[in-house]
């Protein structure tokens, strides 16, 4: 089908994309974007603003999925060109006018009902392709949905489109050979992080309320420290990883990336939980199903004793370190005391205790045949790289994981390397009578675009095993975000956002980005008003989720 571009934009490789998946003419598409009238503006709605217009039927879904898709159109597209989106969903307006019918007849599932959300594209959605943001999957669409994907769409909410990510999760800068590179919206000549940076950068920019990431290895937590947002990597057991593109099977985890700790808790309650099919949730059956929602306000920072984890403040950048040093003296402020720690042989321990390399080959294969559809061959990463379709930042791990032969020795001799870390994690916290260590998810700001990104401290929670959040800690001169990560033991994944939920309300630093203001909307309104409708649906979709 051809494709007539809006007037005046730039046709970037993302958009040609998303107007081929979409089956329409761009013209068309930015000609219906251009009348899309909202009642208000959804830029740094919350889903409890959102939720509240609705009701109130001051919005309705399909006005909420033209509001977006009119920022995306200004902003990703266009604009300081975020390059955030790979997918749209064709049917987004026809499922929200469904939701809208639904509501008025029963009411909402979940906080979630008819509200747009976005996925990485590497979560399997059988509607819509699944690429890892590569050329060479392009026209992928898996048999089945991820978990996490359908229990979304059972809460009522609406995938808007899939976004990109470092290629096939592969890095921290988000550059693909399908997607490019993605901007951050508070340098559009910056990097985003990665790899859930697509995400990250349409959450902040407000193309979407709350969007979907994974983390391998910091993943999630540097998206959200260079955006401004918060973002949880949970204890492995916590939520499954059936039908996410694997990087490492025993280090994958997923969750949200969202402005605020409370759509967080929201979309954590939806998607947590066992699942048969990923037995790394098997301990989930054992223990209560997790309340981010309502335990957020069951913690304080008085008396809470915080490890400083010396070696990562000390080393980070000027500007990061003192974003931090002046987050933990308001943790103080606040009441909670705050110690040094050091963890011995650490470099050491984190070194050996990786296990991308080992797990990345047999993971993807074993991932692409279970989800490619019946009658189709699967491909191999093997047949990947010989076909040379993906980008070049990508070359050298892709091409070194498809001839590496497996050593099972050296695997199994580095996950014993990870029970030794988790056992001198525990020993450094507990000799230091520590509830959680603070760190920066990164010791550097984000780079320009094209240069390599240094300082990831990911690795620490992600070869434990243990839960990390990341929130924002404050801005630096030029207004970058700075993060803050707090690391706690494994299942305090609840006592960790409800912590988070303290800081947010005792420091307010969420700040919308310059480069993608409001598009001339009245703002939402209603944020001060009592909330006991989420209340009753967050409490009637936990206990009715699978």
């Amino acid at each position: 089908m051809k494709i007539a571009l809006c007037p005046a934009a730039r046709p970037s490789l993302s958009r040609r994309l998303r107007a081929l998946a979409l089956g329409v003419t761009l013209a068309g598409a930015c000609s219906h974007v251009a009348l899309a009238q909202s009642p208000f503006d959804v830029t740094e709605a919350s889903l409890r603003e959102l939720q509240l217009a609705l009701t109130a039927k001051r919005i309705s879904s399909v006005e909420l999925v033209d509001a977006y898709l009119a920022r995306i159109a200004a902003y990703d597209d266009q604009g300081p060109g975020l390059n955030a989106l790979i997918h749209l969903n064709p049917e987004a307006r026809a499922q929200a006018q469904a939701l809208d019918a639904e509501r008025r007849q029963s009411g909402p599932r979940s906080p979630l009902h008819g509200i747009p959300i976005v996925l990485k594209d590497n979560y399997a959605t059988a509607d819509m392709p699944t690429t890892g943001a590569s050329r060479a999957l392009q026209d992928f669409v898996p048999a089945a949905n991820a978990t996490a994907v359908q229990r979304l769409l059972d809460a009522g909410a609406i995938i808007l489109g899939k976004t990109n990510l470092h290629e096939f999760a592969y890095g921290i800068t988000t550059i693909s050979s399908l997607g490019g590179q993605t901007r951050n919206p508070y340098d559009p000549a910056r990097v985003p992080g990665g790899s859930s940076g697509g995400t990250a950068a349409a959450v902040a920019a407000s193309l979407a309320a709350v969007g979907m990431g994974s983390d391998t290895c910091g993943s999630i937590r540097i998206p959200a420290a260079f955006n401004n947002l918060v973002g949880l990597r949970p204890t492995k057991a916590l939520s499954s990883i059936h039908g996410i593109m694997p990087l490492s099977s025993t280090q994958d985890v997923i969750g949200p990336l969202a402005r605020s700790v409370e759509d967080l808790a929201i979309v954590l309650d939806i998607v947590a939980g066992h699942d048969p099919q990923d037995a790394a949730t098997a301990a989930m059956r054992e223990r209560p199903r997790p309340a981010f929602w309502n335990s957020l306000q069951e913690a304080s920072f008085a008396g809470l004793r915080i490890g400083r984890l010396r070696h990562y403040i000390d080393s980070a950048e000027p500007e990061v370190k003192a974003a931090l040093d002046a987050a933990l003296a308001r943790m103080q402020a606040l009441g909670a005391e705050v110690v040094d720690v050091e963890i011995p042989a650490l470099a050491d321990l984190l070194t050996r205790s990786g296990l991308i390399a080992h797990e990345f080959e047999t993971d993807l294969n074993a991932w692409l045949a279970d989800f490619t559809p019946a009658g189709q061959t699967p491909t191999t990463l093997e047949a990947i790289v010989a076909s040379g379709d993906f980008h070049e930042a990508v070359n050298t791990v892709l091409t070194r994981s498809a001839e590496a032969e497996q050593d099972p020795a050296r695997y199994q001799a580095a996950l014993a390397a990870r029970q030794e870390l988790r056992a001198a994690l525990a020993a450094a916290m507990s000799a230091a009578n520590v509830e959680v260590l603070a760190y920066p998810p990164a010791g550097s700001l984000p780079v320009t675009i094209g240069e390599p990104q240094p300082g990831n401290n990911c690795s620490l929670s992600a070869n434990s095993g243990y839960p990390a959040l990341s929130v924002p800690a404050g801005f630096t001169a030029q207004g970058l975000p700075v993060g803050i990560e707090l690391l706690g033991a494994e299942f305090s994944d609840e006592r960790l956002v409800a912590l988070g939920h303290a800081w947010e309300q005792a420091s307010a630093p969420r700040r919308m980005p310059a480069s993608t203001p409001p598009l001339g909307r009245r703002p939402v309104a209603g944020a001060e008003q009592e909330n006991a409708g989420i209340g009753l649906a967050v409490a009637a979709h936990h206990e009715d989720a699978p």
